[in-house]
């Protein structure tokens, strides 16, 4: 009689899997911010209005906000790699549906799949760096600064391709799909941190969670996430155009550049702050915010492209600290088994920031132009983030809050 003896499976070490998994998330965020460079390129082809150009920068938000919602909590049911590994597999699909793209209806339907995966991966992947973080509080400096990176580097690819290589709108999205491809073979090596818990089909009812006596510190966060997400959504969806528009910067290459700007400042705005108390950078992170957005207006109102660009690298700047103290304030107000949950939560907050106020935005520029649009919105934002710096100043955000 033969006994057959199963070898244990193969599985990456801890650190090792932390860095995969920033990997991971860090090339989500990048095949997000990829198309905005092309859609210059797909109007020319297919003549298309700014309206719709509208639709579906906002078909990709409400999916990825749905998903959220319905699939935020299921990983810390079933596990993080069975979550991850599907919404991987859909990632690939909808880079798929980019290369074939024949009309508009094909790239509203790979941006409602790329929403939808990206949805489901975020709450798994910002609670799986969590689970794994090699010391206390790396994840967060991780967390807050891998998506700026990777807006940063996909804008900034897909803007050079356009300008200087062939078939842009089929390289950047073969290159991509191979590593997601590559993705779902390094996640079938990551531990597992969770799962097993019953309710995995009751967490998918539609809901936003935070756990059980954290919701007075999670609300006097959140003032900090809608303000500084409401100045990225402002910059990546109208600074594109204003710098071509009004700034009359023809290359292809500017709409990357002013993407890459903002968020590529907001990495460097994380990582140099990282280890400073939450409250303190949501204040200082905050109040450098509206400054580099006064500093963009004017370059805006002057025609200035050196104020315009300065004015959104600081605002960049501001973003990621002030990012950064509330990640981590939050970080700090849910127990393992919660934290898609929670993570899935923040991100709801935050894409709602980013996208309701500028699909708004975009329809007002058929109306009354883009640089009075411009203006106007920019003001609100302004005053939101003062107002966000009031409130994060004068309470306390979480226990590990304090000065």
């Amino acid at each position: 009689m033969t006994t057959t003896v199963q070898r244990p499976a193969v599985r990456l070490p801890r650190t090792t899997s932390f860095w995969v998994l920033a990997a991971i998330q860090l090339a989500f965020m990048a095949a997000a911010a990829t198309p905005s460079p092309l859609y210059v390129v797909y109007q020319a082809q297919w003549h298309f209005s700014a309206i719709v150009l509208t639709v579906i920068f906002g078909v990709y938000a409400i999916a990825l906000l749905a998903a959220l919602m319905v699939t935020g909590a299921l990983s810390d049911h079933i596990g993080r790699r069975p979550v991850l590994i599907a919404a991987l597999a859909a990632e690939t699909v909808s880079m798929l549906v980019f290369i074939g793209a024949q009309d508009v209806g094909w790239l509203v339907a790979a941006r409602v799949l790329q929403g939808l995966a990206t949805g489901a991966a975020t709450g798994a992947i910002s609670a799986s760096l969590v689970d794994l973080q090699p010391r206390p509080g790396a994840a967060a400096p991780v967390n807050s600064a891998t998506p700026a990176i990777g807006l940063a580097a996909g804008a900034l690819f897909a803007g050079v391709l356009v300008e200087y290589l062939p078939a842009p709108t089929v390289l950047v999205f073969v290159l991509l799909t191979a590593l997601f491809v590559a993705g779902i073979v390094a996640m079938l090596l990551v531990p597992e941190t969770s799962g097993g818990r019953p309710g995995a089909v009751a967490s998918l009812r539609p809901r936003v969670a935070v756990p059980a006596g954290s919701a007075g510190r999670f609300l006097a966060v959140m003032p900090t996430m809608i303000g500084s997400w409401s100045v990225v959504g402002f910059l990546m969806s109208l600074g594109p155009s204003i710098a071509a528009s009004v700034l009359g910067v023809r290359d292809h290459l500017v709409g990357g550049l002013v993407v890459a700007a903002v968020m590529g400042a907001g990495a460097v705005g994380s990582m140099v702050a990282r280890g400073r108390a939450p409250r303190r950078l949501m204040v200082r992170g905050g109040l450098i915010l509206p400054v580099g957005l006064a500093v963009t207006l004017i370059g805006l109102s002057t025609t200035s492209t050196w104020l315009f660009f300065a004015g959104t690298i600081l605002s960049g700047l501001g973003f990621g600290g002030s990012f950064l103290g509330a990640f981590t304030a939050v970080s700090a107000l849910a127990e393992p088994d919660q934290r898609a949950a929670l993570f899935a939560t923040v991100y709801t907050v935050n894409y709602l920031a980013f996208s309701v106020p500028s699909v708004l935005a975009g329809a007002l520029v058929g109306i009354i132009g883009l640089t009075t649009t411009a203006m106007i919105f920019g003001i609100a934002v302004i005053v939101l983030s003062l107002a966000a710096v009031v409130l994060a100043a004068g309470r306390a955000v979480a226990p590990a809050a304090a000065d």
